[in-house]
């Protein structure tokens, strides 16, 4: 039996404007953005070369804006990730050195809170 992460939420309060922020600042892929009705919305982005998606809209997520915490990515280089993202306006700290990697930290408008970590390479 095969078990994959594939959509994570993230509570947002203006669909929009978090949808700029992580197409257009951060650089996800927008898949998918449907008005399915009056009182839902339903928005699906990815990171670039990534199996798993972020969901937002309305009508979607019973949390609180801002809320998610602590979503990883995997980068392959925390400095090139840390450049890019203050390159397009975004305010992220790092990179942080530690055993396990190396990390980028970073949030949305709202406040939901990212980390981005370079894996360890054992030689």
């Amino acid at each position: 039996m095969n078990w994959k992460i594939e959509v994570v939420p993230i509570p947002v309060t203006d669909v929009d404007r978090a949808k700029a922020f992580y197409v257009d600042q951060v650089g996800f892929n927008a898949d998918h953005d449907q008005q399915v009705d009056e009182t839902l919305r339903f928005v699906q982005l990815t990171p670039p070369g990534s199996a798993c998606s972020i969901v937002m809209g309305t009508g979607l997520v019973d949390m609180p804006p801002g809320s998610q915490k602590g979503v990883m990515i995997v980068v392959p280089n925390a400095d090139e990730a840390l450049q890019h993202l203050t390159d397009q306006g975004v305010q992220a700290r790092g990179v942080e050195e530690l055993e396990w990697g190396r990390f980028v930290y970073f949030a949305d408008p709202d406040g939901n809170e990212w980390t981005l970590q370079e894996l360890p390479s054992y030689s």
